[in-house]
C-alpha cells in the first residue's frame, strides 16, 4: 500500500517552476529541486515520475498563472493593442516581486544538449502556437481593415515574437523596465494606430 502524500502538489510546483525558470531546464539539478521543493528524491518521483515530468507540470502551472496576460491580449479589440499589450508584458518581466525575470518558455531551453529534445520540443511547440494565434489575430485584424505595417501578418507575428523573446532575454540579462519600455515604444513607433483611434487622440 502507497504512502499518503505528505506535501502539497501545487506549492512543491511552484518551487521548481521557480527554479526551473531562473536556471533553466538542464541548469536545474535533482537537489535544487528537491532543496527548493523541501521534499526527497523517491517523493518526487512518485509525484512526478521524473524530472522531466515535473517540468512539464511546472510548464502547465507557468502557463496558466504566469502566462494568462498572453492569452488575454490575444483577446484584445484591435490586432495594434494586442501586440500593446504583448510588448508590455515581455518589458515588464522584469522585476517581478518574488518570481525570476525573463519568461520560461524562453530561458527553459536556451542551453539544452541531445538529451533533452523533449524539453526543446515541448517548448517549442508553446512559441508557435502563440506565434500562430497572434497571425491569425493580425489577419483578422487586416480583414476587418484595421491598417497594419506592409508585410504578412504571418511575418508581422514572427517580427513581434522575435522582439518579444529578446525582451525576456535582456530583462533576464538585467535589463531594467524602463529600458525595455523604451524598446517596445521604438518597436511601436511604426505599426499604425486604427483610424478611430488616432480621432479620439486628436478629439
Amino acid at each position: 500500500m502507497s504512502r499518503p502524500r505528505t506535501f502539497d502538489l501545487e506549492h512543491a510546483t511552484d518551487q521548481a517552476l521557480h527554479v526551473f525558470w531562473a536556471k533553466g531546464y538542464e541548469g536545474t539539478t535533482l537537489g535544487d529541486l528537491t532543496s527548493a521543493m523541501g521534499i526527497a528524491r523517491p517523493s518526487l518521483y512518485a509525484a512526478f515520475g521524473s524530472k522531466e515530468g515535473l517540468f512539464r507540470a511546472a510548464l502547465e502551472r507557468y502557463v496558466t498563472v504566469h502566462g494568462a496576460d498572453v492569452g488575454l491580449a490575444l483577446g484584445a479589440e484591435t490586432g495594434r493593442e494586442t501586440v500593446v499589450r504583448l510588448l508590455r508584458f515581455y518589458a515588464d518581466a522584469v522585476g517581478r516581486p518574488g518570481l525570476p525575470a525573463g519568461c520560461l518558455l524562453v530561458q527553459g531551453a536556451l542551453v539544452c544538449g541531445d538529451e533533452s529534445e523533449a524539453i526543446r520540443h515541448a517548448l517549442r511547440e508553446r512559441r508557435q502556437g502563440t506565434e500562430a494565434a497572434l497571425a491569425a489575430r493580425l489577419e483578422r485584424a487586416r480583414r476587418e481593415g484595421e491598417p497594419l505595417p506592409a508585410g504578412r501578418p504571418a511575418d508581422l507575428a514572427r517580427y513581434v515574437w522575435t522582439l518579444c523573446h529578446g525582451l525576456s532575454v535582456q530583462a533576464a540579462d538585467g535589463a531594467t523596465r524602463d529600458q525595455l519600455r523604451r524598446v517596445a515604444a521604438l518597436a511601436l513607433a511604426f505599426w499604425p494606430e486604427p483610424a478611430e483611434m488616432t480621432a479620439a487622440h486628436r478629439a
